[in-house]
């Protein structure tokens, strides 16, 4: 099987890349508790903080500054849009029953296909379609936006085996 070429990423969405890569951490850690057979309401309540803290930015600064660089017809765009209305629903209903252990499982299948369809589609659509300007805009609203990485202080690392 050939191995496909990395996607060379415009500096403009570098920060959303690295936001989908720790949220793709996030995956792991969710799918990684299941397996551990870990309580839900554990990986339940590490959703909850890492949307709140993390997820719920990255969305409102991909809708804020990227989205709106697309047509309102635009099919990629409105798919991100639903995608990100899905999940904080989601997250609400985590919040309205976090033992559930099917919410995880969901949340981390829905996350895991948006990110790959932002990053294989949507990050190509618009590093192709939008001008110099409006990219280096961009880059320099997410620098100051995010000028260091934020720590992740959650402190219950139910996905490291034998921590439980």
């Amino acid at each position: 099987m050939i191995k496909p070429n990395p996607i060379k990423r415009s500096p403009a969405l570098v920060q959303f890349s690295k936001d989908h890569h720790f949220a793709l951490l996030l995956i792991w850690k969710i799918r990684q508790g299941m397996r551990l057979a870990i309580q839900p309401e554990r990986i339940n309540n590490y959703i909850i903080f890492f949307f709140e803290n993390y997820l719920e930015d990255h969305f409102r600064e991909e809708e804020e500054l990227l989205f709106v660089h697309l047509d309102k017809n635009n099919e990629q765009g409105k798919i991100a849009v639903e995608d990100h209305k899905v999940l904080r629903q989601i997250v609400e209903e985590i919040k309205s029953n976090p033992k559930s252990e099917s919410m995880a499982t969901g949340f981390a299948d829905k996350l895991e296909k948006h990110i790959r369809f932002e990053e294989r589609e949507l990050f190509n659509e618009l590093q192709n379609t939008l001008n110099e300007s409006d990219l280096n805009m961009i880059a320099e609203k997410m620098d100051t936006l995010h000028p260091a990485l934020k720590e992740d202080n959650w402190k219950d690392t139910f996905w490291v085996k034998n921590k439980n």
